[in-house]
């Protein structure tokens, strides 16, 4: 039905439909299943998403290797005091986005949106909002779809990989997704969603992939903080009427070329970065006993 945020886009205002919407029909089609087959799996899958976000926020959580966890409960415990600088909504997005890092590096269950590497931004940007938002369950779901369609298309058209484009296809995509969401649930045009996630795109082009030891703990949990309120950020910047300058189909393609750019060992591969640093090594070398 789309293979590009331009067709996305023209289907939505052809038809006066949100994008997600469009992404429910095209869902619907493919899998030859009824609308309230595909919203009441989007529900399992928000369920999920919210026990993960939720679950670091109260309990110390450890990665098998013992290098990361217990930070979403500091940030919790630190949004709670209500002295902070970047206000409450925020806070609770950063500690909801490293908590599902914590709870994937615990081997506990997550969602991968669109990766395991990424999975904390898409949650903690879409639960949060929908507090300060006052939406509901199906408005979320609606997000949730926003979302997907959004990923649909980068995967599409370029990837959503370390290993094939570093972080900023990781990281970047959920923030993409995870701003367009925000967007529609907030009542912007599927235009403003498509910008939103262009911005949250330029604003990590080029971030590396480079996970200490090869684990997917860190630097990734703290890039899905930040990469949540980049997604929050970016949806502020579109409701207000700020635009791209480059359209989300030339970001995306730039993107790719971008990851194809970056040297092997920036590309998950644990050959760079801060992988590579003296701490790094040691870190690599007291988790894989060499």
């Amino acid at each position: 039905m789309y293979n590009s945020g331009q067709e996305l886009l023209r289907l939505a205002n052809e038809r006066g439909l949100r994008i997600c919407d469009i992404v429910i029909e095209n869902e619907c089609e493919l899998s030859e299943q009824p609308v309230e087959v595909i919203r009441n799996r989007m529900k399992e899958i928000l369920k999920v998403m919210t026990e993960a976000a939720n679950y670091g926020l109260e309990r110390e959580t450890k990665s098998v290797s013992g290098i990361t966890g217990g930070d979403a409960k500091k940030v919790e415990e630190y949004r709670k005091k209500g002295r902070t600088l970047c206000g409450d909504a925020v806070l609770r997005a950063m500690a909801r986005a490293l908590s599902c890092s914590e709870v994937n590096a615990a081997m506990g269950r997550i969602v991968a949106a669109p990766t395991a590497g990424s999975n904390g931004i898409v949650p903690a940007v879409i639960i949060t909002a929908a507090e300060v938002l006052e939406i509901d369950e199906e408005g979320i779901v609606d997000g949730l779809f926003t979302a997907s369609g959004i990923g649909q298309i980068i995967a599409k058209n370029a990837t959503v990989s370390g290993a094939e484009g570093g972080c900023q296809a990781e990281c970047g995509s959920a923030a993409a997704m995870a701003a367009a969401a925000v967007v529609e649930m907030a009542g912007g045009t599927p235009e403003m969603a498509l910008h939103a996630a262009s911005i949250a795109i330029k604003n990590i082009l080029g971030l590396v992939c480079d996970p200490i030891a090869g684990l997917v703990e860190a630097p990734c949990a703290k890039r899905n903080s930040s990469g949540s309120i980049n997604a929050l950020t970016s949806a502020d910047l579109a409701l207000a009427g700020v635009k791209s300058i480059i359209p989300f189909d030339e970001v995306v393609e730039a993107m790719y070329r971008v990851g194809k750019a970056l040297p092997e060992s920036l590309r998950e591969t644990a050959l760079g970065g801060l992988a590579a640093t003296p701490t790094g090594i040691r870190l690599r070398k007291q988790i894989l006993g060499e």
